[in-house]
């Protein structure tokens, strides 16, 4: 039993050092808001996108050649006139005369004037850090990297009188976990199969030290046999 139990934290240290530079085999995942062929890769190309549109020239059909059309879409929002005005006149103080020469335009023309909302995300998540830990569920780190588009078309008669562009070319979001009693918890759940035995989440009966080392965390209770 001695050399079980010295073997023990030896082979836990090893087989960290051996998972340390292993990250690349965790878990990754994609998300996008439209995953079709005709999706955008990147902010940029996005943008590039958007850069052949020319106010006052470009049409609806050539548009739909540029996979901007609502109905094949999924991340276009058709707005209605009174939708428009509500995104430009925000106030009272704010009149036609001060708006830019697109948009006045399409609201001067009433139901000829619709608007196009363009919303597209996109997001790649990872987990980094040591493969052993993350498996044992005692330290997980997330990183989740990615971008956002944003686009405005009002579109007059079939024509585009006026686009807008925005968004965040890169955003990225770090999400650490540590639960060092996470194996425990885990050899907790098979004891839990047994018969008579009912264990209870070891996570619930855990109090922080008052004193010494802040990161110290003490095991209330752990098991309780049925009797």
């Amino acid at each position: 039993m001695l050399a079980v139990k010295s073997c023990t934290p030896a082979l836990l240290v090893s087989l960290s050092l051996m998972a340390a530079g292993c990250s690349s085999i965790l878990p990754k995942s994609k998300e996008a808001s439209d995953s079709g062929s005709t999706a955008w890769q990147s902010f940029s190309q996005a943008q590039q996108t958007f850069d052949q549109i020319v106010p006052g020239s470009t049409t609806v059909a050539q548009l739909a050649a540029l996979h901007l059309d609502p109905k094949t879409n999924p991340n276009i929002t058709r707005l209605p006139r009174f939708e428009v005005m509500q995104r430009f006149v925000v106030n009272q103080s704010v009149s036609l005369a001060d708006l830019d020469e697109g948009v006045r335009e399409c609201l001067q023309a009433d139901s000829q004037c619709v608007g196009w909302e363009v919303n597209h995300t996109a997001s790649q998540k990872r987990r980094n850090g040591n493969a052993v830990f993350d498996m044992l569920k005692m330290r997980r780190v997330t990183q989740t990297d990615g971008w956002r588009f944003t686009g405005l078309l009002l579109i007059k008669g079939g024509v585009v009188v006026y686009k807008l562009t925005g968004g965040q070319p890169h955003t990225r979001e770090v999400a650490e976990t540590e639960d060092v009693l996470g194996p425990l918890q885990a050899l907790g759940n098979k004891l839990n199969a047994l018969n008579g035995i009912d264990v209870t989440d070891v996570r619930n009966g855990i109090k922080a030290a008052t004193t010494g080392n802040s990161g110290h965390v003490e095991a209330v209770t752990a098991v309780r046999i049925k009797r």
